[in-house]
């Protein structure tokens, strides 16, 4: 941050000060900006005349704004302009009581002298030591500062009176302090304070303190003739003559000076000024004003790139200027500071050593074993942070090196809440950087923060370090995610590691606190002051201040304070008691009796000083920022509102007319007055300016900020921010004038300030300000609807920031396109997340594509637009880059919400509670995961199972839950701290299946059970063991505490383990014996239904009595709705309703599938039904009906668990690790196209990718056409056999099937009723592959031992098929074909499973043979080019090679290394031959090509393509997920040869080509621009740096 203090007299530089203003500083903003620097100007001479406001506080001023800049700026932070006036010289306001006494002495010979002075200079006995205060000028001119026009005659004569008197109080000092300091009593320096102006002070400052500034700028003009009556403006006069001597002698000596010690630094230049001074109209006037600026540019650009220069080496590495992309690391750094820093402030105060004692001495207490958190609570404004601060500076005394404090006052940011992510995450960041721990991962898919937390703070226990971390005002945390329900926090700490937070009590993160702990050992009340703290706080801050008050005063304000008993009441009553002096007007001292009193008291005070406008305006604009406000952006803010420029030009007009803004001396002044109010916050290397106080923040609201005012306000933040009043005139109406278009001076506001520097501040206010404004249609598009915005705003803020701001502009505004741009962010979260937020701007335009295109015509004004800037940029871009045509990756909106992806392992059970709002899910790595249904976040992640959680049941009277794994473990866990409660060992058989084991529950009871055993255990863990004779062949199930087991063949026993009693029952219609196919048990209704394999469904009581009825179903499944009333059978492809009577169960409802029903589940209204099944859809039908109302695509795994709960529809799989909620209530028009079976065994597709043939399983004997548009089955086609391949003929529209029994099936897609057949050869072996040729006329048929060529012809319009017309014998030594090509000169080129390569020529004999450089794995993919001259071959390796085929020689090889060594899937070669796509298993595509073999670009589609045709510019792909891919390839004719398609992958790839000017044969060596020839791919080890060609800078393979 550079900021620049301009030193100058008042009038006789006006000139040069508008010159710079206009023409130099702009330039020099903008060069700041584009290297991340923010420039600011303070020129507290600007617009004004002359000083009204007499209370002798500028001089002050000035000097406390120029330390400030010296303070803040990285860079020049002084700029100093001399002329031929010295400046004014005013008397000091403070003078010390015993150098007046001495000036006194000094004037004995002059009473009337002295007694002027005593009148107004009045003894301050407050100050330490005391101090004789000049008295204001209206306490003796009262019309010194009235500016009204009909006072004007007493105005004008109270200014005469006061400047007679200034300059013989002056004349008294001076000659006073001469005298003093000949006589010895007084330095030379004192005297100097009575001589010098205040232009030469602030030249001292800037120049000479501090050791001297050499970065500062000075400008000396001369003149060469004197006109003293002519130029009176421009020297320094005095009463009754031309000239003030003793000022001109002054002006030498300081010009003396200047050139005798900064000749180096120093601009002198000889203007002859004219009547009027300095006149820009006149040549050589303009000339001279056009030289300053061109110095003041030249020097400052020099000046700062210097110490932006400095400051990168000083830091050793490339500098994160202000504006480019985040750095993490420092910006925790700088924000753990920051707290530090305000803790340090806090913990002055004296008071509060008892409780101090007793929470030292309970962490010290608790520091040897596990334990909880200290809580302290109070009421606001009670002293919680100062006690906290307190005691982190207790700790940090007493740690060794080991130890750390790490410290966070969440209320310090007020009025914005810091967000609970942020600040977990910062403060795992600062604990493993103070203990020399790896950081926790970035947040992401998978990363919880919480449970980050507490493995860290494990490891750091287990080190032996001393931690103590503090977490100020909860209740200030943003009221996301549930923060307030403190879920997070920890509630069991290790050894050593402290936690100490606080709260209000009133709060709901106290209520939450209470409730998750049964002790109140942990709290600690912070209570109302006593009288003696009170009056010992009261002292310390006066010692502090240096100033003390009277008896009368001190009293005043303890019984002020009194009746609340609160600090920070006390806190500001001393902030304005500070300012009191020992002869202030009794009247005056009234401190309020309340905290808001006091504020209102405060600010009533300044708007008397400063005006109500001003003060409302400037606190106002403070208030509404979103992250408060810089310096220059509040002047300028304040510029732009007329309501404060009214106020200020009441009585004046402004300088220039054209140009209006506030003079900064006014805020200056504002500001000296709040400086107990006012904080500065430092983020990113810049300063804005900010509330201490959240209570100022409330009293400011409550009196300024009105509806219309808040409106009003709001409207201007966002005009600035959008800059729409840079460079152009804003109306003014001012008093006396008519309406004025004048420029404010306010700067431009570009989106970016140069390439990667962005400009931070627009970022962080523009959506806040326009959302607030109600200017909705320039958010959407400035914000919402800019794809560049979106993009800066992700890589300088991070997508939370983005989506944050998105879903506050979804809360007022009635817009879904909001909604839907907000989602579609949220799906590409976790890419931006595995990136570091380092997304290039082609990806992030690619993904918004992938993934809004297909909305943009139903939503045009947001969506569209996006969609269209971000395909315009891809149509101007300079470098190859893919461009999808249609959506393929999930699409925001409908009925899917959210994806819980936390676990990883595979979702093998569920439950919910709805009481609790509890999601629990058991995954096959033996980790229960607790999410929140209120705002789907991770709550708890319980690790202790060491195999597959098999059941999780949640028990919502205790907010316990119980799991059952694999390690035969049996766990209860509370869901409050998520802390295991209870563990059993040997509850089940080892390894058992989710299946086969259950858990139930009862009042008193834990049951665990299979199919052949029964355990049961009271609450405490005790084990009951069940006494019976007989052993149960099968158990059915458990009703309350009874267990129901089948002993034999017809017999049922219930018994009791807690009462040791049974019945025994014989089933009827059994006589033949039964077997038991399933059962399920109605706890409610006290009874269980089992289904037995012989075709019966028993319901056997509690009680014994039993009933049997047939029933033809062999369910898969058994499950009954909540309330017990619908039975749901799954039997294959059918899901079967019954409703369950008293005595019977009849069947309502059959629902048909398109594959295995593998759940289902009714809601609790029994309106609705949802099934999962193997084909991956969730269907919704009506239990009414039986209609099909939806169904749900994007689950991408078979469903095998689904329920409703909380308005949701929860699915899982066990083949998936997440867990996505569903909605039933979506808008139609967000609903993603349905596409194929994600892993579909084989598939085909046509050219255009309308149309989809796939095979779902290996065995199923049927061959499924699919619309991919309408997303739709279009027809099923039987087979005989089971499907081997699929092939498309594209032109002919010919399907063609391999069958594992040789038979080839050929469909006409035309002709659906027809269908041609090639029998199968005489060895019958079964089809391997098929490949049809370009021109499509024939077509080759690989079997194990031979392939074979057929003609495809036509007659009489009908396609045929002849042949086989040759046939190739393959040798059984050697592996089969398990790819091919057909070209179209009969040649056929194919590739084994072992990795060979082999063109044959049919027809040519064996001299058309050759065999070509085989690979060291399988070949999986031969593609041929549409002219038939080149071939790709790739194989399950690194590595692909691309062959030329006329003659058939080797062009290069390619090889291609990322985190998966997977190889090449498919391949399509462009119209032109001139680029090769392929699809790999590494879920990318790249574009080779073909010349030069060199790789062009590389796209990550998050699931490998499968299958790959030419289309149009591009080509269509079938993703393994089951999602059709068209993209569009653009490459440029002439590509940098700094382009790296490699700088968003993590990868590395090497291109050997031969040497075409010399074709060389197919077996010779090749030449290569790297030694590659023994390269193996299979023996490549982890480190990428071994390739040098082409290096990766943002390297990742998503």
């Amino acid at each position: 941050m550079i900021r620049l203090f301009l030193s100058s007299t008042f009038t006789d530089m006006s000139s040069e000060r508008k010159a710079l203003l206009e023409k130099a500083f702009p330039e020099v903003l903008s060069f700041c900006r584009s290297l991340g620097l923010l420039f600011e100007v303070v020129d507290l001479r600007w617009g004004i005349r002359n000083n009204p406001f007499g209370d002798h506080e500028a001089p002050e001023i000035s000097l406390q704004e120029l330390h400030r800049c010296r303070r803040i700026s990285a860079g020049p932070a002084f700029i100093a302009l001399l002329g031929n006036r010295y400046g004014h010289r005013a008397l000091p306001r403070l003078i010390p009581e015993k150098q007046f006494e001495v000036l006194l002495s000094k004037l004995s010979k002059d009473p009337e002298g002295v007694e002027q002075l005593q009148q107004w200079y009045l003894k301050d006995a407050n100050a330490v030591p005391p101090a004789f205060v000049l008295q204001p000028v209206p306490t003796r001119f009262p019309h010194y500062g009235d500016l009204r026009p009909e006072s004007r005659p007493q105005h004008d004569s109270s200014v005469l009176s006061w400047r007679s008197t200034e300059a013989r109080l002056l004349q008294l000092l001076s000659s006073a302090a001469a005298a003093a300091e000949a006589a010895g009593d007084i330095t030379a320096e004192q005297k100097q304070h009575f001589y010098a102006s205040g232009t030469e002070q602030e030249f001292q400052q800037g120049l000479w303190s501090d050791g001297g500034d050499s970065s500062a700028l000075l400008f000396l003009r001369e003149t060469p003739r004197h006109r003293p009556k002519r130029l009176a403006r421009f020297v320094d006069v005095a009463a009754g003559r031309p000239q003030d001597a003793e000022a001109q002698e002054l002006l030498a000596g300081l010009k003396s000076r200047l050139l005798a010690s900064w000749q180096q630094i120093l601009n002198l230049h000889s203007v002859e000024l004219v009547k009027g001074g300095v006149d820009p109209g006149r040549r050589e006037h303009a000339q001279y004003l056009d030289r300053l600026c061109q110095q003041v540019v030249s020097q400052m650009k020099e000046r700062i790139g210097a110490a932006a220069e400095k400051n990168n080496v000083e830091a050793g590495r490339r500098r994160r200027f202000w504006g480019s992309t985040e750095d993490e690391e420092n910006r925790v750094a700088e924000e753990g500071r920051r707290h530090a820093t305000s803790a340090a402030l806090c913990t002055g105060l004296p008071g509060r050593e008892g409780l101090l004692g007793r929470i030292c001495l309970a962490m010290w207490e608790s520091t040897g074993r596990r334990h909880g958190p200290l809580v302290v609570h109070g009421a606001a404004g009670m002293g919680k942070t100062t006690l906290l601060c307190k005691v982190a500076q207790e700790m940090q005394g007493v740690l060794d090196a080991r130890g750390a404090v790490v410290i966070r006052l969440l209320a310090a940011d007020h009025p914005q809440r810091p967000d609970l992510d942020r600040v977990l995450r910062g403060v795992c960041l600062q604990v493993s950087r103070a203990c020399g721990l790896a950081p926790p991962p970035r947040p992401g898919a998978g990363t919880h923060l919480p449970r980050a937390l507490r493995g860290l703070l494990e490891e750091v226990s287990q080190l032996g370090n001393t931690l103590l971390i503090v977490l100020d005002s909860l209740e200030q945390l943003a009221d996301r995610r549930c923060a307030h329900g403190l879920r997070w926090l920890p509630a069991d700490l290790p050894p050593n590691v402290h936690l100490l937070v606080s709260m209000d009590t009133d709060s709901e993160a106290f209520v939450s606190a209470r409730l998750q702990t049964d002790t109140l050992d942990g709290f600690f009340e912070v209570e109302r002051l006593s009288a003696d703290e009170g009056e010992r706080i009261v002292e310390s801050y006066l010692r502090a201040s240096q100033r003390t008050l009277t008896g009368e005063q001190k009293a005043a304000v303890l019984r002020s304070v009194e009746p609340t008993g609160c600090p920070l009441h006390l806190h500001l009553i001393l902030s304005a008691a500070r300012r009191w002096t020992s002869f202030s007007p009794r009247d005056q001292l009234q401190p309020g009796a309340s905290t808001q009193e006091v504020m209102s008291q405060l600010l009533l005070r300044l708007e008397e000083k400063h005006g109500r406008e001003l003060v409302g305006g400037a606190l106002g604009y403070i208030a509404l920022a979103r992250e408060g406000l810089l310096e220059a952006e509040l002047r300028d803010v304040m510029s732009l509102d007329d309501d404060v420029i009214r106020e200020v030009y009441t009585h004046s007009l402004p300088p220039t007319p054209l140009l209006i803004r506030l003079p900064p001396l006014l805020w200056a002044r504002l500001r000296w007055d709040l400086e107990d109010q006012l904080e500065e916050r430092w983020t990113d290397g810049v300063a804005a300016i900010a509330f201490k106080s959240r209570r100022l923040f409330e009293a400011v609201t409550a009196r300024y900020l009105t509806s219309e005012r808040r409106g009003r306000s709001h409207r201007i933040l966002a005009e600035y921010f959008l800059g729409r009043w840079s460079g152009k005139l804003k109306p003014a109406a001012l008093p006396g004038l008519s309406l004025l278009l004048s420029d404010r001076k306010v700067p431009p506001q570009p989106l970016w300030f140069a390439p990667g520097l962005a400009n931070v501040r627009k970022l962080q206010e523009l959506p806040y300000q326009l959302l607030r404004a109600g200017l909705w249609e320039e958010l959407q598009q400035e914000v919402i609807g800019s794809a560049e915005w979106l993009f800066c705003k992700i890589r300088v803020c991070g997508v939370s920031s983005l989506i944050e701001d998105l879903d506050q502009c979804s809360q007022y505004m009635d817009c879904p396109e909001t909604g839907l741009v907000r989602d579609a962010l949220v799906l590409i979260k976790p890419s931006l997340d595995f990136l570091d937020g380092h997304m290039d701007v082609s990806l992030f335009y690619y993904e918004l594509l992938a993934r809004l295109s297909s909305l943009g015509a139903a939503f045009p004004a947001v969506i569209g637009r996006l969609c269209s800037q971000c395909a315009e940029w891809f149509r101007t871009c300079p470098e190859p880059v893919l461009i999808p045509i249609s959506s393929f990756l999930p699409q925001p909106g409908g009925a899917l919400q959210h994806t819980l992806s936390a676990l990883h392992g595979d979702v093998l059970c569920l439950d919910v509670s709805a009481a609790l709002r509890l999601l629990v899910a058991g995954s096959e790595d033996g980790v229960v995961a607790v999410w929140s249904l209120v705002d789907k976040q991770l709550v708890h992640t319980l690790q202790g199972p060491t195999a597959a959680v098999l059941s999780v049941k949640v028990i919502d009277s205790s907010a316990h839950c119980l799991s059952l794994a694999a390690d035969s473990s049996l766990r209860r866990w509370s869901l409050k701290s998520g802390q295991q409660l209870l563990c059993i060992q040997e509850a089940a058989p080892v390894d058992s299946a989710p299946s086969s084991v259950r858990l139930h529950l009862s009042e008193q009871l834990l049951f665990v059970y299979t199919r052949t055993q029964v355990k049961v255990w009271r609450a405490d863990g005790a084990e009951l063991h069940l006494s019976s004779r007989e052993r149960a062949s099968q158990v059915l199930g458990v009703l309350g505490d009874s267990v129901v087991c089948l002993l034999d063949l017809d017999r049922v026993r219930i018994s009791d383990p807690v009462h040791g009693t049974e019945t025994v029952t014989q089933l009827e219609r059994s006589a033949g014996g039964l077997t038991p196919a399933n059962s399920v048990a109605l706890p409610k209704r006290g009874k269980v239904l089992m289904v037995s394999e012989e075709g019966f469904l028993y319901q056997i009581c509690s009680t014994g009595k039993h009933s049997a009825a047939e029933f033809p179903l062999r369910p898969s499944f058994l499950s009954v709705t909540e309330d017990e009333g619908i039975l749901l059978t799954g039997c294959d492809r059918t899901l079967s309703l019954f409703n369950i009577n008293s005595d019977s169960v009849d069947r309502f409802l059959d629902l048909q599938h398109d594959d295995s029903v593998l759940s289902a589940c009714v809601s609790s209204d029994r309106r609705h039904v949802a099934s999962g099944a193997a084909d991956q859809l969730i269907r919704i039908w009506s239990v009414t009906t039986g209609a099909l109302l939806d169904a749900l695509c994007g689950s991408d795994a078979p469903v095998t668990s689904v329920l409703f709960c909380d308005g949701f529809l929860v699915s899982a799989s066990s083949a998936a690790a997440c867990i996505r909620l569903w909605s039933l209530e979506y808008d139609a028009r967000h609903r993603p196209a349905a596409h194929i079976p994600a892993g579909s065994a084989h598939v085909a597709i046509t050219k255009d990718g309308d149309q989809v043939f796939y095979v779902r399983h290996q065995s199923q004997r049927e061959v499924i056409s699919w619309n991919s548009l309408t997303g739709s089955l279009v027809q099923r086609l039987p087979v005989s056999a089971e499907v081997c391949c699929l092939e498309l003929a594209q032109s002919k529209r010919l399907l063609l099937c391999g069958l594992t029994s040789g038979t080839v099936l050929i469909y006409p897609l035309d002709l659906p009723q027809e269908t041609l057949c090639i029998p199968p050869p005489e060895s019958l072996s079964g089809v391997l592959c098929l490949a049809v040729s370009g021109p499509e006329k024939h077509v080759a048929v690989a079997y194990e031992d031979s392939v074979c060529l057929f003609e495809v012809t036509t007659r009489d319009s009908f396609p045929t098929v002849e042949g086989p017309l040759e046939r190739l014998s393959l040798s059984l030594l050697h592996a089969p074909p398990s790819a091919m090509a057909l070209l179209p000169d009969r040649r056929l080129l194919y590739g084994t499973g072992c990795g060979e390569v082999k063109l044959h020529h049919f027809g040519g004999g064996g001299g058309g043979d050759h065999d070509l450089q085989p690979h060291r794995s399988r070949v999986s993919c031969v593609t041929a080019s549409n002219q038939g001259t080149h071939a790709l071959v790739g194989s399950e390796d690194a590595v692909q090679r691309l062959w030329a085929l006329n003659p058939p020689v080797l062009d290069h090889t390619m090889e291609y290394k990322g985190f998966f060594f997977e190889g090449v899937l498919s391949a399509a070669f462009s119209n032109s031959d001139r680029f090769v796509f392929t699809g790999s298993l590494d879920r990318t595509i790249k574009v080779w090509d073909v010349a030069s073999g060199q790789l062009l670009y590389v796209q990550c589609v998050y699931s490998p393509a499968v299958r790959m045709v030419t289309f149009r510019k591009g080509f269509v792909a079938l993703s393994q997920q089951g999602s059709v891919i068209r993209e569009e390839f653009r490459c440029p004719d002439h590509i940098s040869p700094d382009y790296n398609p490699l700088k968003h992958i993590k990868a590395h790839y090497r291109v050997t080509s031969r040497d075409k000017v010399q074709p060389s044969p197919q077996n010779s060596p090749q030449n290569s621009a790297s030694d590659l020839r023994d390269f193996n791919p299979a023996q490549f080890n982890l480190n990428l740096d071994m390739f040098g060609d082409k290096p990766s800078s943002a390297c990742i393979v998503l």
